[in-house]
């Protein structure tokens, strides 16, 4: 058999179709036709005329590539097919102009995706729980909603405090944590993210809107004082019901939080925590 690789067109989504890779429902395959194009690549091992195993890459703020999308037939597994694959792709993306910073998020349970990441060099940055709820009323205190930051100003000093000159990472999006750096942060992101600040002005919370196949409030909070700092729920619910008058649904709270912050729920939090997502990387500091 004659092996090759190449990039997928929109074209090819059939060879995609005809894998066994033994997942029901595969997001990939409802989104194709996104993730094979502008921002995004995806590209194929095939055996003869057989694509067995397939992964990708999206560029994020023009400098930072974000690999996976990572899949293998499971007739064909063993092979080491996305270590190499992925290794080509990685060369690929070496190649491109402006990008500094090159990494993959996977969950902790998936161990092989975990072993092609340490094959092709990548270190573990950081690990961080994906904590869902639709619904945290029992996890107010009735304390005050805080106020909300509207000056630009001073959203983009919490960032530079918190993230920039720490270098921290930044959940960018839901499943996309990055090293924070200024051109990860865009005068239309400041304008569209909420910030709220306790009455002491010494917390900030962040709220977005992201979208990944239901509508979610991306919430963003650094400290592990999750249940001392009054009005902090009150505050989230707050954004969730602005959220759903604005989206004509209900969405969820999706919250990034840290091992500390995990340990810090009660055990009767209403959040789902599924497998923790590491993120791999470089390692470099981003300027």
């Amino acid at each position: 058999m004659e092996k090759s690789i190449r990039q997928l067109q929109l074209q090819d989504l059939h060879y995609l179709e005809k894998m066994n890779t033994g997942i029901e429902d595969d997001y990939i395959l409802r989104v194709y036709d996104r993730i094979s194009k502008g921002s995004s690549r995806m590209y194929g091992l095939f055996f003869d005329e057989q694509l067995v195993s397939v992964g990708g890459y999206t560029i994020f703020a023009k400098q930072y590539v974000m690999l996976g999308r990572m899949r293998s037939d499971l007739r064909y597994r063993g092979n080491n097919l996305s270590t190499q694959l992925m290794n080509f792709i990685l060369e690929q993306t070496l190649t491109l102009p402006n990008i500094q910073w090159i990494g993959a998020n996977t969950q902790h349970n998936n161990v092989s995706a975990r072993r092609v990441m340490d094959k092709l060099g990548l270190t573990e940055l950081s690990i961080l729980y994906s904590a869902i709820s639709s619904n945290i009323a029992h996890l107010e205190t009735g304390g005050r909603a805080w106020e909300k930051v509207t000056a630009i100003s001073k959203k983009r000093a919490w960032i530079e405090q918190l993230y920039i000159q720490t270098g921290a990472v930044f959940p960018y999006e839901c499943y996309y944590a990055f090293p924070a750096s200024e051109k990860l942060f865009t005068e239309e992101n400041f304008a569209q993210w909420s910030f709220f600040e306790n009455p002491q002005q010494d917390r900030v919370l962040i709220t977005k809107q992201d979208y990944k196949r239901e509508y979610y409030l991306h919430v963003i909070y650094s400290w592990d004082d999750l249940l001392s700092q009054p009005g902090l729920w009150e505050t989230m619910s707050m954004a969730q019901l602005e959220l759903s008058i604005k989206v004509k649904t209900n969405p969820s709270i999706w919250i990034d939080l840290s091992p500390a912050q995990v340990q810090s729920l009660p055990n009767n939090h209403p959040f789902e925590l599924p497998s923790p997502w590491l993120l791999y990387g470089t390692g470099q500091r981003l300027t």
